[in-house]
């Protein structure tokens, strides 16, 4: 489980920082019960539902209780945090 105000202080701690892996090694040093992935937005399933949208990047949540990681937006089941970059349109 990871509660709502923790989701929001990565939400806000994120907002602040380059998407990355950098980002992804503190946050794994501030949050070390939880598990942390960063990728692109577009890699992730057209079908799955970000749990918060920002700028650039939206984080989808994971519960891996089944022996199974899979997309949640169920923070009561979530285990670990997607952070996805969204990368701006070059229109």
């Amino acid at each position: 489980m990871i509660t709502e105000d923790v989701l929001n202080a990565i939400c806000e701690y994120a907002s602040g920082q380059v998407i990355g892996e950098p980002l992804v090694a503190d946050l794994r040093k501030q949050y070390p019960d939880y598990h942390f992935t960063w990728c692109f937005d577009e890699d992730i399933g057209a079908t799955a539902r970000p749990w918060a949208e920002r700028e650039n990047f939206n984080i989808y949540l994971v519960n891996s209780s089944d022996h199974c990681s899979k997309l949640s937006n169920d923070p009561e089941s979530a285990s670990g945090v997607v952070l996805a970059e969204v990368m701006a349109d070059d229109d």
